[in-house]
């Protein structure tokens, strides 16, 4: 049952509110009777910028920062900017919670990412064991920036009794999702991938990698859900777990997402581009006994919705 009162006269700021998973988050927050919502965009905020961080928690006054916004994207993204993904990351992330610590903001959610968890992590991959080795190589950069947030979270609380806290979302993916083949990740790629070959009338189509890893996927308004829940009722220094539960390997994937937009060409696994991390899987259960979530989108079914929205919205997508 939500904590209809926790939103109410509270002022809450999302940074990357006007993106895939914050527009979401921004809904759902409306949906629980938040009615003082501020989203910064970035024509007037860079957030990479520290004074234009002042400037922002200066005209929102937040009394939640829930701090969304950040660079990401896919495989090929990570190997073409590196040092783009670690600085601007660094840098959006630690003088906010810095500054909202100084402006006496009462709480502060930090969107980490499952890239922070080691190469070879056990799986399913606890939090508890987030420190026990190297994140994977093309995507490091990215991962150990945002997990600087779960350090630093972890340092304000002891020092200066600062409520912030810390999320590990597992990738994400449905309506609204980037569909660039530059930056975009694993499931848009795919959609709009086998969508074109199939309206081109292409016999096969190249997929990076073998197909062997293994990919855990949240529906972005489970994600969101997740998320807000925390905001509401997480207050500990804890990294926490966001994700479905349920592992599919790229392989599975590439083949169901062909078989659900109705390509019937072959599918060729080009083995010269890397595969990334060999599994991602998340041990969910902390979210669930902390702060009572877990996902309800069964994975076909957000798909399906995935493709639909991307059919109905593409030609907007592509200009």
């Amino acid at each position: 049952m939500a904590e209809t009162n926790f939103w109410a006269g509270k002022r809450v700021t999302v940074t990357g509110g006007g993106g895939f998973l914050g527009s979401f988050v921004v809904e759902k927050l409306r949906q629980r009777g938040a009615t003082e919502i501020f989203v910064p965009r970035s024509k007037d905020y860079d957030l990479v910028q520290p004074e234009h961080i002042a400037r922002m928690l200066e005209d929102a006054k937040p009394d939640v920062v829930i701090h969304i916004a950040a660079l990401a994207g896919g495989i090929g993204l990570n190997r073409e900017k590196p040092a783009d993904l670690f600085y601007k990351n660094i840098m959006m992330g630690i003088p906010l919670m810095h500054q909202a610590w100084e402006e006496g903001v009462d709480k502060f959610v930090a969107l980490g990412t499952v890239c922070a968890y080691p190469k070879f992590a056990n799986t399913p991959f606890r939090e508890d064991e987030l420190w026990e080795g190297y994140p994977e190589e093309t995507n490091a950069p990215y991962g150990l920036a945002k997990k600087m947030l779960l350090v630093q979270a972890q340092a304000y609380r002891q020092q200066h009794g600062f409520n912030a806290i810390f999320l590990l979302p597992v990738n994400l993916y449905g309506p609204k999702d980037n569909f660039d083949p530059a930056s975009s990740h694993v499931i848009p790629a795919l959609i709009r991938k086998f969508v074109e070959a199939k309206e081109n009338g292409d016999p096969q189509v190249e997929l990076w990698g073998d197909g062997s890893p293994t990919r855990e996927f949240l529906y972005v308004e489970d994600a969101a859900e997740g998320i807000v829940l925390a905001a509401e009722r997480y207050n500990g220094e804890e990294p926490v777990n966001l994700g479905s539960g349920y592992e599919i390997s790229i392989k599975d994937l590439a083949e169901l997402i062909s078989r659900l937009v109705a390509y019937s060409g072959e599918l060729v696994w080009n083995e010269a581009y890397p595969n990334g991390q060999p599994r991602r899987l998340l041990d969910v259960s902390r979210a669930e006994e902390l702060f009572g979530f877990r996902a309800a989108v069964k994975f076909e079914e957000g798909l399906r919705k995935t493709i639909d929205w991307y059919l109905q919205h593409r030609t907007e997508l592509i200009k």
